[in-house]
Formats: C-alpha cells, structure tokens, sequence
C-alpha cells in the first residue's frame, strides 16, 4: 500500500499543476508543451466567456466588441469558482473596479445591471422574471 500511497499523491500533485497551468496561470508541468497548455486555456476562457454571455446576455451588449478581451484579461489567473452567475458578478465588479476604458455610459449600465442582481433574488433572472417579462410584453399598450 505504501507505492499505491505514493503513486497517488504524484499523481494529485501532477494533476493540481496541470490544472493550475490551464485555469490559475500557472507554469506548464514537467512534460507539458506549454505552447499547447495555452491554447487549451484559451480555449477554456472562450468557453467560460461564452456561458457567461449565455446567462447574462446584456454584458456582451454593454461591452460590444471589449466583451471578449475584457473577459480573458478578468480569466487570467482568476479561475471560475462558484457557478457562473457568480462569476459573472466578479466580472462586472473587476470591470468597474479596474476598467478605466469603460465609457460613462457603460459604466452606468454596468452598475445598474448588478444592482439588479445583487440581491437575494435576481431580478429578470428564472421563472418569474420571464414571466414578468412575458406579461409586460403582451399587455396592450406595451
């Protein structure tokens, strides 16, 4: 049991840098190209951007072009931890936080856009608030 012990806390070391390489900024591990490693973890803050977009459609909207790179430099070193709708949250905090490129008006809608969804209950997001969007949209005079 003792070489099994062993092989497995190797093997948990080795897989810890790997995912600390592709998700943390990491170095690349022994054996790893690194020039491969960072195409994966481009690959995986694509993907990453692409749910948050999926999930908070107006970020994309706010940001326009700046969405994409906006996001990748937040990634960077700062893996996903909580879901996410979290995520997303840390993104607009970092964003007005660190942003000095944002306009007046994106910065305007930025915060509002997270006060909306700060509290318990996110505004606009889950069954109610579709239905509430739903409602409004089919009301005469809407």
């Amino acid at each position: 049991m003792p070489d099994t012990d062993a092989a497995r806390r190797r093997l948990a070391a080795a897989q810890a840098a790997l995912l600390g390489a592709l998700v943390a900024g990491g170095p690349a591990p022994a054996g790893f190209d690194p020039a491969r490693l960072e195409v994966q973890r481009r690959a995986l803050v694509a993907k990453r951007a692409a749910v948050i977009a999926g999930i908070a459609p107006e970020l994309p909207r706010i940001l326009g072009e700046r969405y994409r790179p906006a996001f990748a430099a937040y990634a960077r070193g700062r893996p996903m931890t909580g879901g996410y709708r979290p995520d997303a949250m840390r993104f607009v905090t970092h964003l007005l936080e660190s942003d000095s490129a944002l306009t007046r008006q994106q910065r305007r809608r930025l915060r509002r856009w997270y006060r909306e969804r700060s509290g318990r209950a996110p505004r606009g997001w889950g069954p109610a608030g579709l239905l509430s969007r739903l409602l409004r949209r089919t009301r005469p005079g809407a």
